[in-house]
């Protein structure tokens, strides 16, 4: 069941919102975050949203905004897509996202976001992503990064549409994926992180699967990557519509070579009283891969060539 996100009546029905929103650099207040994108432009900004629960949606198309919650986690978008896509739809220059919360997005081909991330460089950290299709949603933009830390996914992913699974963060042919002190957990449905960045840098995440139902794997690299997967903590859970690995690697089109890509100093384990047999990495690429220092349950192979 769908946790309820319970806020003020006033909060969830004033829309839109009297100077709800800031442009820093001006003083300026909007009543919709639209508008104050809008105001921004083409120019690099600042968005100073006040706390409450807002049923509104924007889109970014040019310039560098800044969206940060007034006050860390008091701050929700929730049930409002816009384009179809997303709460927040993301194709200028760049932006970053802070302290926010994305809640109970859900649009007609499954692939409902709290980010649809189109092109330009992307940081996020102190966010939340619960309850939706998925998470962060991007297109591809090899010559840019995304940076996320500090964040959690929670209760999100499908297969259920036609359009394909959904899943917690589907990165698509991104230069680069960061991920850092973020969790991971009660995934409904696909894979946790599925990425075809060419570098991949995931360090010191939690994928807690003991109450997720019908996933995936936990980090799908299905292009290629190198990088480090390095210092996080696995769970796989009982109801898995694919246990056969915690991480493949090039399961699909290779865009990326893999040499090198270090797997190193993780703790993986299955939920207790579970006995399975599977895989920690499942490699499709036939790449030299460094694995060192990982902490297996019994049962689980750490590495194995498909």
């Amino acid at each position: 069941m769908l946790a309820v996100l319970v806020l003020p009546v006033a909060a969830a029905n004033a829309q839109p919102v009297p100077g709800a929103f800031t442009v820093a650099e001006s003083g300026q207040t909007y009543a919709t975050l639209q508008d104050a994108v809008n105001a921004v432009g083409n120019t690099r900004a600042t968005i100073r949203i006040a706390p409450g629960l807002y049923r509104q949606c924007a889109v970014q198309h040019e310039g560098v905004i800044i969206y940060e919650a007034a006050e860390p986690g008091k701050v929700t978008f929730a049930g409002r897509s816009c384009e179809g896509k997303a709460a927040f739809v993301l194709r200028g220059t760049g932006a970053e996202v802070r302290g926010i919360t994305f809640s109970n997005l859900a649009v007609a081909d499954g692939n409902g976001a709290g980010i649809r991330l189109e092109k330009g460089a992307l940081n996020v950290a102190y966010a939340r992503f619960e309850n939706s299709q998925q998470g962060i949603l991007t297109a591809d933009d090899p010559g840019s990064r995304i940076y996320i830390t500090r964040s959690t996914f929670t209760g999100l992913g499908t297969c259920e549409h036609s359009a394909g699974c959904a899943h917690s963060l589907y990165v698509g042919n991104y230069g680069s994926l960061t991920v850092r002190e973020s969790r991971f957990e009660r995934g409904m449905g696909g894979h946790y992180v599925k990425t075809r960045s060419a570098e991949v840098v995931i360090e010191n995440n939690s994928f807690d699967d003991a109450n997720g139902k019908a996933t995936n794997y936990m980090i799908d690299l299905p292009a290629g990557s190198t990088g480090r997967i390095a210092d996080n903590w696995f769970v796989q859970g009982r109801d898995k519509e694919n246990y056969s690995a915690f991480i493949a690697l090039g399961a699909e089109d290779l865009l990326h070579p893999s040499d090198g890509l270090a797997v190193a100093n993780n703790e993986a384990r299955f939920v207790p009283g579970l006995q399975r047999q599977t895989v920690f990495l499942a490699d499709w690429t036939g790449s030299r891969i460094v694995m060192k220092g990982n902490k297996l349950a019994a049962g689980l192979k750490p590495y194995e060539q498909r």
